[in-house]
């Protein structure tokens, strides 16, 4: 199957664009055929999540046989959740949650960065590649963590996370600087994740024009930029349709609504995908905290990242730049890659730019926006706590605040809210939510959490504080090139 760059006419095969990552164009790999491809939803009604991904996986990735698939889903999943189920959905009041947390790092990045290694490895046999893989990712929190688990000591692989300096919770922080394996290297900056972000794609670029396989090394990335990350998403929304069919709240056919926290694009654009291959959706909503570019754009059509940034209890979605919205536009525009690379040379060079008119309406037939602050992000774990026993980390907070307001205005149909990570990864807004007083110590706030509510913690948290500190690197902002090339170099 040929994928396309969003910003040009360069295509490769699938494998390559696992690969690679980025395109050598900066722009985002999809696949040409993608709105002629379908997976029917009734066919999966009765098939475990394992035999789902490998059905879609294979419908994306179709230079895999169903053979290997089938082996590569079961090595990607396998014991490794919580649930057999890997990603169930649970009612609360009038929704439904799916709980995408479930995972040996307690987030959602898990579902996608438990296969992306698996598809990285197999595609390189298949290409007959010998270089190493040298895996390049920006964090906000969740995905660093994720990705360090799902690369640590696989053969002909190595991986470098960057986080921004001070802003992830101690938590996060501490999941990454603790990791072990001989493959692996975190590092903070002195900036924020769109400045990480932003210095990992120049790298991307400026790697482009250098020789590293002289070094025996090739590139790729874990963030969603990568194809391969962000298809293993697609399955859970499958899986909780079907979950809600199984449970008799809707019938096959029925379309529903999904209301995602998201600040990268990458988690709410996988709904789309599964609309695109069939999945009956009404809305897709998207979910934003103080950082509320997603929603300014979605509701007027102007993408503008010159605004205040704001460091909030949601840490995972602060986030000015989305680099996945490139991807929806490209879909949303029939394709026009001419388009879209100008938008992407406005952003870049003037800071915003403006869909026109007929694009604008293409987006607001599937997409709402909503957003919401601080003070209404610990209320909303307070009151769904309080109200339906349910605990709730910040970033699904967002996403219950925004649920409630689209629900006014848009009564008709099941909405299920996507959660995103476990309340323990940010225990001191979630213990304070619920109105105790949280200790000093983040990881003694984790006990008092679990004191108060008797929702376990997960195993891949508990004793996270008495880990050793393995990296402690931090760089200038505009350091992230050098940095990687020394690690190369060495």
């Amino acid at each position: 199957m040929l994928y396309q760059s969003t910003r040009s006419t360069h295509t490769v095969n699938s494998l390559q664009a696992i690969l690679e990552g980025i395109a050598p164009d900066g722009g985002l790999y999809l696949p040409v055929s993608l709105k002629d491809l379908r997976v029917d939803v009734a066919d999966l009604a009765d098939k475990s999540f394992e035999e789902m991904a490998a059905i879609i996986l294979r419908t994306l990735f179709d230079e895999f046989t169903e053979e290997e698939m089938a082996e590569m889903v079961h090595r990607a999943y396998g014991g490794k959740f919580e649930t057999e189920d890997v990603t169930p959905t649970v009612k609360v009041g009038e929704d439904y949650v799916l709980e995408l947390f479930r995972g040996p790092t307690s987030a959602f990045k898990d579902v996608a960065l438990s296969m992306l290694p698996v598809l990285i490895t197999e595609a390189k046999k298949k290409q007959g590649i010998t270089e190493k893989i040298l895996i390049l990712t920006a964090t906000s929190g969740d995905t660093g963590k994720a990705a360090l688990e799902g690369f640590h000591d696989v053969e002909g692989t190595g991986i470098i996370v960057f986080y921004p300096n001070g802003g992830v919770s101690a938590v996060q922080k501490a999941q990454m600087v603790t990791q072990e394996g001989n493959n692996v290297t975190v590092c903070a900056i002195d900036g924020n994740f769109d400045d990480a972000q932003t210095g990992v794609k120049k790298t991307f670029a400026a790697c482009a024009d250098m020789d590293l396989k002289k070094h025996g090394v090739m590139l790729s990335s874990a963030n969603s930029i990568n194809i391969g990350r962000l298809a293993p998403q697609i399955v859970y929304y499958y899986k909780s349709y079907c979950d809600l069919v199984a449970a008799g709240e809707i019938a096959m056919g029925d379309a529903i609504n999904f209301v995602v926290p998201t600040g990268n694009f990458g988690d709410i654009l996988a709904g789309y995908f599964a609309k695109c291959l069939g999945l009956p959706v009404n809305k897709l909503v998207c979910a934003s905290n103080q950082n509320d570019v997603l929603t300014e754009f979605l509701t007027t059509g102007r993408y503008d990242r010159r605004r205040t940034f704001h460091r909030t209890n949601s840490p995972s979605m602060d986030i000015l730049v989305s680099s996945n919205l490139e991807r929806m536009l490209y879909l949303a525009s029939g394709c026009d890659h001419e388009k879209i690379a100008g938008y992407m040379k406005d952003l870049n060079e003037i800071g915003e730019y403006t869909v026109d008119g007929e694009l604008f309406a293409a987006l607001s037939e599937t997409f709402a926006a909503g957003c919401c602050d601080q003070e209404q992000t610990l209320a909303a774990i307070r009151d769904t706590y309080e109200g339906y026993g349910y605990l709730c980390d910040t970033h699904t907070a967002v996403a219950v605040d925004v649920a409630k307001s689209f629900k006014e205005t848009n009564p008709a149909g099941k909405t299920v809210i996507l959660s995103t990570a476990s309340p323990y990864k940010f225990p001191v807004s979630v213990l304070s939510a619920i109105g105790e007083t949280p200790d000093e110590d983040e990881f003694r706030v984790m006990e008092q959490l679990n004191e108060r509510t008797n929702v376990p913690v997960p195993a891949g948290l508990a004793g996270l504080k008495e880990k050793k500190v393995l990296h402690t690197d931090v760089i200038a902002k505009d350091a992230i090139l050098d940095y990687v090339l020394k690690k190369v170099e060495e």
